[in-house]
């Protein structure tokens, strides 16, 4: 198969700081053909005169400006122009590992259309230590990929970060791009390929050099103060796994399980409500008595929603279910 052209997006706003060391990265992969498609919104320092020199530079660079401000308008912007059969996006102010593109095209050979490459990251600062959340978040993906669990744990987190897939042009299209404007957009994605039955392929390595900084958009927009994301994961359980024939459990009863019942009150939805604390079994909460775990086992057929946080309670809630020989995995997802 002749080696295909890799059409990377990348979306960029006043990232001169670390803009030289990401298109650095990109110019030092062992894979040569590649298209970056650069696209600056609106920045106000720097960027635009370094980009210009790196299209100088490499005529696979190509500059344009986003005429729409934020993230997705400009990702909008930067699809109109892509010329390569494959796809993949970058961020601005991170880094790719020199064998990224090469390990994301071998492997896409060996699955062809029909198929997403996904693959770990790893974080990094220039000073001091990466937040304990985001290297949890780092080390769950890298387990995630490494084990194939894209679809088993969608409903937990982003299981494809923005900058670590691959796809055919095709395959792309069929999830409608970067058409949606439903943020965190990286999220969105992950449940249209979910949606569209794509087959996932994970790849134990590490793809993407992921910078933690104080001032990224994770950390200081507004859509994503909450990264709990329970309205965007809640619509596509109802859209794509919620069995209305079968009853519906909650299980989890702290500030989580709270927050996920009251929008499923919202949603008209009945639903038993289940925890492991005496001291809210047998009370009212939002007018839904708390009942114990072990009712589960009297209820039949259901579908359970478990909204607990910590690794010890998702271990023992696996244990218990497996031990009283439930459903198999797919009757019941964890949303932490």
């Amino acid at each position: 198969m002749k080696d295909p052209l890799v059409s990377i997006i990348m979306a960029v706003k006043d990232t001169a700081p670390y803009l030289p060391d990401c298109l650095d990265s990109i110019l030092d992969q062992t894979y040569p053909y590649w298209e970056l498609i650069a696209v600056n919104d609106h920045s106000t320092d720097q960027t635009p005169e370094i980009l210009s020199r790196y299209s100088k530079k490499d005529s696979r660079i190509s500059v344009f400006d986003s005429k729409r401000h934020s993230l997705i308008p400009t990702l909008q912007e930067g699809y109109k122009h892509v010329r390569g059969a494959l796809i993949n996006r970058m961020d601005s102010d991170d880094k790719m590992p020199p064998y990224k593109l090469q390990v994301m095209v071998d492997a896409w050979k060996k699955h062809k259309k029909g198929s997403v490459i996904a693959g770990g990251t790893k974080h990094f600062v220039d000073d001091g230590e990466v937040g304990n959340g985001f290297r949890r978040y780092e080390e769950w993906l890298n387990e995630v990929a490494e084990n194939g669990k894209h679809k088993e744990e969608i409903y937990r987190e982003c299981v494809i970060p923005s900058h670590s897939w691959m796809m055919h042009k095709d395959d792309f299209d069929l999830v409608g791009a970067f058409d949606s404007e439903t943020y965190p957009e990286d999220y969105d994605l992950c449940f249209r390929i979910y949606a569209q039955g794509l087959n996932i392929v994970g790849l134990n390595k590490i793809l993407h050099y992921w910078r933690d900084r104080s001032n990224r958009i994770s950390r200081t927009w507004e859509c994503y103060r909450d990264n709990r994301y329970f309205g965007l994961k809640l619509k596509n359980f109802y859209k794509l796994d919620r069995d209305l024939s079968r009853p519906l459990i909650l299980w989890g009863a702290g500030k989580n399980g709270k927050d996920m019942a009251k929008l499923l009150i919202d949603h008209e939805d009945h639903f038993h409500w289940v925890c492991n604390n005496h001291k809210k079994i047998g009370k009212h909460i939002y007018g839904i008595l708390l009942e114990s775990c072990a009712a589960i086992q009297n209820i039949d057929h259901p579908q359970i929603m478990i909204v607990v946080s910590t690794p010890a309670e998702k271990k023992a809630i696996k244990t218990q279910l497996e031990t009283w020989n439930k459903k198999p995995v797919a009757d019941y997802w964890f949303f932490l």
